[in-house]
């Protein structure tokens, strides 16, 4: 997502209301989902890339950090805090007396804060000296299936972390000189892939926190990792809170004389006794056949929907019969 406008991703100007990223959220989703563009890579990628915008614009905490911060917005707080400590940082000047270094420009990237910070010192025989600090929380959006919320589910995901070099042990220097592995920084980015579980009964929305997996801490503890959770629609399943509707056909003959039909659900097929004379839309509720609460150990309901099914290509037999029905029972 590396320099893509997520205002522009989602067709907004920067000052668009929460009830125009929801909307405008909704209508790319519908457009661009894999269910309606199955095989179609580029919509999928598309899609992937509305949600990580969405994500980002309908929270008002990332989003002001984004508005301040562009596609590094995930670094605000390391920014913040390096200017903080260098609004406090003063070195020796070769003369004598104090010198105070102060960061004026724009923030593009931490090598430049870092370079700012600390570059002048090292000139004049400083050496930077980091405080112990806990490392960054980070987000990655998670996509799941409604059958993987249902039960539950286990991923594995590759993460950019940045951790302390071990070239210069983290302290950016080598012999009084800038380290060549980390250009200074202190910190070099590698990729991290940790298994994580997705709890049942999550939800879109949903935010799973992932203790001590983001970013490496400096002399402190590691940050948390957050899963953004996105649930995919299900062909024919639908949630409502945590309870799941479906609607079932049944024939005519069984709507009128009653019998036995199967009901599909996110973990096989149920049976389900239609009573004789059941009208077309009656809903029957099945308790505890619905989505497991989160955190708990009990579900919602299932609420089946009869949708009676008319019989095609009748015989002539089967016409008289009817015939002969429409005249005993007239409309």
């Amino acid at each position: 997502m590396v320099g893509k406008n997520f205002y522009d991703l989602l067709g907004l100007r920067k000052d668009a209301s929460d009830k125009d990223i929801k909307q405008a959220y909704r209508r790319l989703a519908r457009k661009y989902h894999p269910d309606v563009n199955p095989g179609n890579k580029s919509a999928e990628a598309k899609f992937k890339e509305i949600n990580a915008a969405y994500e980002v614009l309908a929270d008002k905490e990332k989003r002001q950090k984004y508005d301040k911060y562009g596609d590094k917005w995930q670094y605000a707080d390391q920014f913040e805090q390096a200017q903080r400590e260098q609004a406090q940082y003063q070195g020796f000047s070769p003369g004598g007396g104090s010198t105070s270094y102060r960061y004026s420009g724009d923030v593009d990237d931490l090598d430049g804060i870092f370079e700012e910070l600390f570059g002048g010192a090292r000139g004049r025989g400083f050496s930077r000296r980091a405080q112990p600090r806990r490392g960054q929380d980070m987000e990655t959006p998670i996509e799941v299936t409604l059958e993987e919320v249902y039960s539950g589910t286990h991923r594995t995901i590759s993460l950019q972390v940045e951790e302390p070099c071990t070239a210069c042990q983290g302290s950016g220097q080598i012999q009084n000189l800038p380290c060549s592995v980390c250009r200074g920084a202190g910190v070099v980015a590698n990729i991290k892939r940790i298994e994580v579980k997705i709890p049942a009964g999550v939800t879109t929305g949903s935010r799973v926190r992932i203790a001590g997996k983001g970013q490496p801490g400096y002399g402190g503890a590691s940050g948390d990792l957050y899963l953004n959770i996105t649930v995919r629609p299900h062909a024919t399943v639908e949630r409502q809170g945590d309870d799941l509707h479906v609607n079932v056909p049944v024939p005519l003959t069984v709507a009128i004389l009653g019998g036995e039909v199967q009901v599909p659900t996110l973990k096989g097929k149920l049976a389900l006794k239609i009573p004789a004379e059941t009208q077309n839309g009656r809903v029957f509720r099945l308790a505890g056949q619905g989505m497991p609460h989160l955190g708990k150990s009990t579900k919602g309901d299932l609420l089946a929907k009869v949708n009676v099914v008319l019989p095609t290509r009748l015989s002539e037999k089967e016409k008289e019969l009817f015939r002969q029905f429409s005249e005993i029972r007239p409309a």
